[in-house]
């Protein structure tokens, strides 16, 4: 399967940064984080266990010679020969069909293979940046989310692992900043979507795009009525690596404002795809949030990033790439 190729817009001048090492790099996010990091003239270790990502999505930079894949598990202890002034963590099954499929993975991953990743950046004196979720707040009762909320979460519920593991993650990050000084950062990343999605990963956003393409009825979960807030992906590493250049250790929410229905999301992608697939009302899943808004004036305020790019562009770009992907000879006709 073919990946994108294009790059991403580098930072404004160079990155204040020589080498990162990115966990998870083959994922979705992580992918496109690595680009963001070469074409700013970052060097790369990418650390991927190839559990939920693929080399595929990085297969574009192989032959670049400042781009390294390690495949490994950063459950267990993590060795990156040389220097490294950057390492975020952003390795961890992310769509709810991996983490219930993976519960004790997931689990691992957000607590031992984040205490392996902090030691890392302890050892290399190096910038720490946990790669957190919105899914800290649960079903959140206050609206918009600040980071000040401490959330509504269900610790036993079928999202708990992935909820749980982040919240360890979180106070593991805190703890290795206040004992042993790790220059380390918080991000609340909320729902990110783009190219190099799975098609088959559960969430709205490629369900309901793989659905339209295929003329297949697009199965909007409950009424539909549950809202999302939706981050086109290059937005959301820009704001990653504004975080990372910033002094500011957060939490901080990374995300979109702009806040979109289930039901209205499922109308624009069936619009944006030219498809008359019909709406299917399903069961809504248990702990599915009602509500979810990113207060970003945090990030705006330390760090001076907000996302540019608008709902529709963002899902058209998406779109066509899915498109390649049934159809890898020709892309979608516009």
């Amino acid at each position: 399967m073919s990946t994108s190729t294009r790059r991403q817009a580098p930072l404004a001048g160079r990155a204040p940064f020589h080498r990162a090492v990115v966990t998870g790099g083959c994922g979705f996010v992580g992918s496109h984080l690595c680009d963001l990091l070469l074409d700013s003239g970052v060097d790369v270790v990418c650390v991927d266990n190839l559990l939920t990502g693929t080399a595929d999505n990085v297969v574009h930079r192989q032959t670049d010679g400042r781009f390294e894949l390690l495949v490994h598990d950063v459950t267990d202890p993590l060795t990156v020969p040389g220097a490294v002034d950057l390492v975020l963590h952003l390795a961890s099954p992310a769509s709810p069909q991996d983490y219930m499929r993976l519960p004790i993975q997931t689990l691992q991953v957000g607590s031992q293979g984040t205490l392996n990743t902090l030691e890392l950046a302890r050892r290399k004196k190096a910038r720490f940046i946990l790669a957190s979720t919105s899914e800290v707040y649960g079903d959140p009762l206050e609206h918009p989310q600040r980071e000040s909320y401490w959330g509504n979460v269900n610790p036993v519920g079928p999202r708990s692992v992935y909820d749980e593991a982040k919240r360890f993650a979180e106070a593991a990050t805190i703890a290795y900043r206040t004992e042993h000084g790790v220059d380390a950062a918080i991000v609340r990343i909320f729902n990110t979507f783009g190219p190099r999605m799975r098609g088959e990963d559960g969430r709205a956003v490629p369900t309901f795009i793989r659905q339209a393409l295929a003329g297949e009825p697009l199965t909007v979960t409950g009424d539909g009525s549950q809202t999302r807030s939706l981050c086109y992906v290059d937005d959301t590493v820009r704001g990653i690596l504004a975080v990372a250049a910033s002094q500011h250790a957060g939490p901080l929410n990374l995300g979109n404002a702009a806040e979109t229905t289930v039901l209205e999301l499922a109308h624009l992608i069936r619009e944006l795809c030219g498809s008359s697939s019909p709406i299917e009302f399903v069961n809504r899943p248990v702990d599915d949030p009602g509500r979810r808004r990113p207060d970003l004036t945090l990030v705006w305020e330390k760090c001076g990033w907000k996302p540019e790019t608008d709902l529709r562009k963002g899902l058209s770009t998406t779109i066509d790439w899915f498109a390649t992907q049934l159809t890898p000879t020709a892309a979608r006709e516009r």
